[in-house]
């Protein structure tokens, strides 16, 4: 094929851009210039060819997984990837299997789908599937220096035992109540409840989902976990601090961690002022001994690592960031989820307001607030919070760096036992949890919310939960205590292996007090639950996502 075929005539131009390049030719360019730019201007198309003949004529390495065709070079499947990742994923799978390699802005990406591909992923060694290599680029100008992926996985371990610590159960006993406060208070001076705040228990408001979790989870968690003086400090500077540093945490941000825009000088200012908060909080207290035994930060400055260093202050500071742009952005979304699937189930938000009912009324006729351990013992409400997280976990994707080459066993990779694949050092692999979570294969009527289904003690919902969770399972202790590995189960929405989230049980908690304070108070409508938007870090419910509610007669 010669460039000849490549020619200005065979692609058709708007008007405007062929009149300009007549001019151009005629008054600017010499004769033998203008054939460079014909060359210039036909490149793109040209590289699109070749890559797609490359992808078709070229023989494949057979010790490497399928690759997903791509038309584009470089950016390769990225659109697809970013619109929707689970029907691209799905699609891929019909394809090439439950392994296959696809283009990410130039990014060799390993997929290996499934219960089995989670745990050849999650449950494999660090030192070749390695969580910093992959992410410290989004996450330390975010969390800062010395933790989480900028130090190394073994230190980071201690640091997930540390904040286990501080997530004790004393500690999620006295959160209850105030996550219960906090929701109150917001739904008596927040604009969007002007209706509720009337008494009228007959006239309809509406509120954004979205926006309301998100104030409602960042006021209980700071209320909580983050201590009083975060609490008091969540003014309109705050807020605005943690909206900046909350811009650079997006997929841009992850695939291009060096641009030159200001969205991310705005990030770094506003972690550096974030930071310096917290180290003021921390020196106030080493100078004036008061007690906050039920906080993080009190927790942490009484850790030790194993060879005899406590911790930091910048350490603790930025431990107490981590925890709070991690745990904001996942229950928010989640939360939002909730009310939107019971807004959209009438018949559900009534059965959990009659089992608020049935286990904590009291005489008079009121309901009192529930302890940690009845919270986690409310069937409906248990199984409304797993059923959302099926179908909505937080987090699609969960990437990690090779190191070193890797066979995938035959079993999961290849057409035959008796081939193996092999994922090349520089590539990166990827499990999707959500995949297993929503795969027709295994949940009947998979894209049905349908709380009740975890109800069946022998049905598939229990037997990947209790897989997931089973205290009297295979535990290991990867240095922040025993967990149960639940790297085999087809429900994950916790992640699974060392980097499982350390957060269940608080986010438990969190949700569901939020989800039992707001169906005592209000009634909740909406016709119908929106899609997901996939352009953003956490996965979040696209717009309209505007709930209508009525207060409920409950003084």
């Amino acid at each position: 094929m010669s460039f000849g075929a490549f020619n200005s005539s065979s692609i058709p131009l708007p008007d405007g851009w062929s009149g300009y390049l007549a001019h151009a030719q005629e008054h600017w360019l010499p004769e033998n210039s203008r054939t460079l730019l014909i060359l210039l201007i036909n490149a793109p198309v040209l590289a699109i060819l070749l890559n797609a003949l490359r992808q078709v004529i070229m023989p494949r390495d057979p010790s490497l997984p399928p690759e997903v065709f791509h038309w584009l070079p470089i950016i390769g499947s990225a659109v697809q990837y970013g619109n929707d990742p689970l029907n691209f994923f799905f699609k891929c799978q019909e394809k090439y299997g439950d392994v296959f390699t696809f283009i990410l802005f130039g990014r060799r990406v390993t997929v290996a789908l499934g219960p089995k591909g989670n745990n050849f992923i999650l449950g494999g060694k660090s030192t070749v599937f390695n969580a910093e290599d992959a992410y410290t680029h989004l996450t330390t100008p975010i969390f800062g220096k010395d933790v989480v992926y900028d130090v190394p996985n073994e230190k980071f371990m201690e640091q997930k035992r540390f904040v286990k610590v501080g997530l004790s159960t004393d500690n999620l006993r006295a959160y209850v109540g105030m996550i219960e406060e906090e929701v109150d208070e917001f739904l008596k001076i927040d604009p969007s409840f002007r209706v509720y705040q009337t008494n009228d228990i007959n006239e309809w408001g509406t509120f954004d989902v979205i926006m309301a979790l998100q104030e409602i989870t960042i006021l209980t968690a700071s209320r909580t976990l983050q201590g009083k003086e975060v609490r008091e400090g969540l003014n309109k500077t705050f807020a605005h601090l943690y909206s900046d540093l909350d811009g650079g945490f997006t997929p841009l941000n992850f695939l291009f961690p060096n641009l030159p825009l200001e969205s991310y000088r705005k990030r770094d200012r506003a972690h550096q002022k974030i930071s310096q908060f917290y180290i003021e909080i921390i020196q106030k207290r080493r100078e004036g001994g008061e007690d906050h035994e039920h906080d993080m930060i009190a927790a942490l400055m009484q850790q030790t690592y194993r060879n005899g260093e406590h911790l930091k202050d910048h350490e603790i500071a930025h431990i107490m960031i981590a925890l709070l742009m991690a745990g904001q952005h996942t229950s928010s979304a989640t939360g939002s989820w909730l009310l939107l699937h019971i807004a959209n189930n009438p018949d559900v938000a009534e059965a959990l307001y009659q089992e608020q009912v049935k286990f904590f009324s009291t005489p008079d006729g009121k309901l009192r607030s529930p302890t940690y351990e009845e919270l986690r013992q409310l069937p409906l409400m248990d199984a409304v919070i797993r059923e959302t997280l099926r179908m909505h976990p937080p987090i699609h994707s969960i990437m990690r760096y090779v190191r070193d080459d890797v066979p995938i066993p035959g079993t999961l990779s290849a057409p035959s036992k008796d081939t193996t694949y092999v994922v090349p050092k520089g590539h990166y692999v990827l499990a999707s949890p959500a995949v297993s979570q929503m795969d027709p294969k295994v949940w009947k009527d998979t894209s049905k919310w349908d709380p009740y289904r975890w109800a069946d003690p022998e049905g598939m919902a229990a037997r990947a939960f209790d897989t997931y969770a089973d205290e009297s399972g295979e535990k290991i202790d990867y240095g922040f205590g025993a967990v149960s590995k639940g790297t085999e189960s087809p429900y994950q929405p916790f992640g699974a292996g060392k980097h499982r989230c350390i957060g269940e049980q608080f986010a438990y908690l969190q949700l569901g007090t939020i989800v039992a304070t707001v169906i005592r108070r209000m009634e909740m409508r909406i016709e119908k639950v929106p899609e997901h938007n996939y352009h953003t870090m956490i996965t979040m419910p696209k717009k309209p996502r505007i709930i209508s509610y009525r207060r409920r007669n409950f003084d």
